[in-house]
C-alpha cells in the first residue's frame, strides 16, 4: 500500500533551509580546495627570486667542490701508476719506464705530452721504446680532462731500474693544474729511490705544498 506523508508549511520551510546549507557548506569547501591546490603571480614570482639567489650562492661552492674532487682522483691515478711501474721494475727484474706513446706510431715516449693517454711497460732491450713484439704493456692511464695540465719536470719519460731507483739524477715531480684554479694544484712527488709522495695543505692555506714546502706552482 503507498504511504503518503504530509508536511506541515514550518517542516517544509526547516527541510528547505537544511538543505540551501549543505548545499553552500559544499560548495565553500570545493572552493576552499581548489584555491588552497594553486599559487598566485606574486607566489610564483617570490618562489623564483629565492631560486635564483640560492643558485647565485651554492653554484661557485659546487664547482669548486668538482675541481678539487677531479684534481685528487688525478692525482690518485698518477700515484698508482708509479707505484705500478716502480713494484714491476722491481719484481720483474727489469726496467720499467712510465711515459706518453707517440700517437702514430705508439713506440716512442713523447716529451711535452704528459696530458695524454700515458704508458707503463717493460722495457725488456733497454732501448727506451716500446716494441709489442719483445715489450710488455703493464698498464695505461687516460688522458687528463681538456684545459687541464699535467707538467713533468723529467724529460719524455720516467724509467725505473730493477732496485725500483728511477735513472734520473735527482728527485723529478708531476705537477697538476686544473683550468682556471692554480690555487687547487697537486703534485707527485719521486724521489731517487722511486717512492711517490703526495702533496698536501701542510700550513692550512689553502694550497698544497710540496716535500720541501714549497706552494705549487703552475
Amino acid at each position: 500500500m503507498l504511504t503518503i506523508t504530509c508536511f506541515s508549511p514550518l517542516q517544509v520551510f526547516n527541510k528547505i533551509t537544511l538543505f540551501n546549507r549543505v548545499k553552500k557548506n559544499y560548495k565553500d569547501n570545493t572552493n576552499s580546495n581548489i584555491k588552497g591546490n594553486g599559487f598566485t603571480l606574486i607566489e610564483l614570482m617570490i618562489g623564483i627570486a629565492v631560486v635564483a639567489i640560492l643558485s647565485a650562492v651554492a653554484l661557485p661552492s659546487l664547482n669548486t667542490f668538482t675541481v678539487g674532487m677531479r684534481v685528487d682522483n688525478e692525482i690518485s691515478q698518477l700515484h698508482r701508476l708509479v707505484l705500478t711501474a716502480r713494484n714491476s721494475a722491481i719484481n720483474m727484474e727489469q726496467n720499467v719506464i712510465l711515459c706518453p706513446l707517440d700517437g702514430i706510431n705508439g713506440i716512442t715516449c713523447t716529451a711535452g705530452e704528459w696530458d695524454k693517454e700515458l704508458s707503463v711497460f717493460i722495457d725488456v732491450n733497454n732501448n727506451g721504446t716500446y716494441e709489442s713484439a719483445t715489450d710488455t704493456l703493464l698498464k695505461v692511464k687516460g688522458e687528463i680532462s681538456a684545459g687541464d695540465q699535467l707538467i713533468y719536470a723529467g724529460n719524455s719519460e720516467l724509467t725505473f731500474n730493477p732496485t725500483g731507483r728511477i735513472t734520473a739524477i735527482a728527485a723529478t715531480t708531476f705537477n697538476y693544474c686544473p683550468k682556471d684554479h692554480d690555487d687547487m694544484s697537486r703534485s707527485v712527488t719521486i724521489s731517487i729511490s722511486g717512492r711517490p709522495y703526495q702533496s698536501s695543505d701542510t700550513d692550512n692555506d689553502g694550497k698544497d705544498e710540496d716535500r720541501d714546502n714549497n706552494e705549487i706552482s703552475c
